[in-house]
């Protein structure tokens, strides 16, 4: 009876143990045939893909609600480009400063501002410059202060300390300026004391230079009225026989930024050294 017992209760057990293992081998032999194999793989990169794809798609989201701030506040500064600047693509921008004409022009610069002419800028040099404008123009005296105080700023800024032991030669300001050309930040700052230039020039307070107050604001740098006349004729582009501020002050900037030799901002400080 034991015996009966353990045979009834054994083949059930064994029967389904095979029936397990059959299926296994089934399922096992199956999987290992190329279709099955292909089948299997193209599922799980299916799955794998939109998984990838799910993730990217929130990536590329988030990316750029990060990035959107930035990229407004940078097209923002274009206005800071020259109209040749504006033109070229970013990335094919070339560092500035680099020319021999961008080079003739700062060097005219220099020679300008050093109005004693002993060779190097100091701060007596921006405050003769001062005096010229502000006589000759006949601000007064809330107009001179301001001009006077913008010229300070502009000197401790660029140049540091006020003492009559700082000076600076034509090699040192062609390498100042080529570093403030190049600097964002610093380039909108290069331009800053024009609108008082104009404003002392401005002697009629009518808004716009004429050709006769033009010839006054070569007259404060030290140059001619026909240097005026040949300047006037270029930078007038339209040829209304005024310029406004607006006009003024980009071509005074242009002059510092653009590399570009049929610029017409290349007359705004009068004739160019030549060399």
């Amino acid at each position: 009876m034991a015996y009966t017992l353990l045979r009834n209760y054994v083949r059930p057990a064994a029967s389904l143990v095979e029936r397990q293992f059959g299926a296994l081998s089934s399922t096992l032999s199956i999987a290992e045939t190329p279709l099955a194999v292909g089948k299997v793989n193209a599922s799980y990169l299916q799955d794998n893909s939109q998984l990838k794809q799910g993730f990217l798609s929130t990536a590329v989201r988030k990316y750029s609600k990060k990035t959107a701030a930035p990229e407004r506040a940078y097209n923002s500064d274009s206005d800071s480009d020259s109209d040749d600047e504006r033109d070229t693509p970013r990335r094919q921008r070339k560092e500035r400063g680099n020319s021999e004409f961008w080079r003739r022009k700062m060097r005219t610069l220099h020679g300008l501002l050093d109005v004693n002419k002993d060779g190097v800028i100091s701060y007596d040099d921006f405050m003769l410059l001062t005096e010229k404008f502000a006589s000759l123009g006949h601000l007064d005296a809330k107009a001179k202060n301001e001009f006077r105080d913008i010229m300070r700023t502009t000197w401790e800024q660029q140049w540091g300390e006020i003492t009559p032991y700082n000076l600076v030669t034509v090699e040192q300001y062609l390498t100042e300026m080529h570093h403030v050309v190049n600097d964002k930040d610093l380039k909108k700052k290069v331009h800053r004391f024009l609108p008082y230039l104009y404003k002392a020039v401005d002697k009629d307070r009518s808004g716009s230079i004429s050709l006769n107050e033009f010839k006054l604001f070569f007259r404060c740098l030290g140059l001619t009225e026909e240097n005026a006349a040949v300047s006037f004729a270029v930078i007038d582009k339209n040829g209304d026989g005024q310029i406004t501020l607006d006009e003024f002050v980009k071509l005074g900037k242009d002059f510092f930024v653009t590399e570009k030799e049929t610029h017409v901002s290349r007359m705004f400080w009068g004739p160019l050294v030549d060399h």
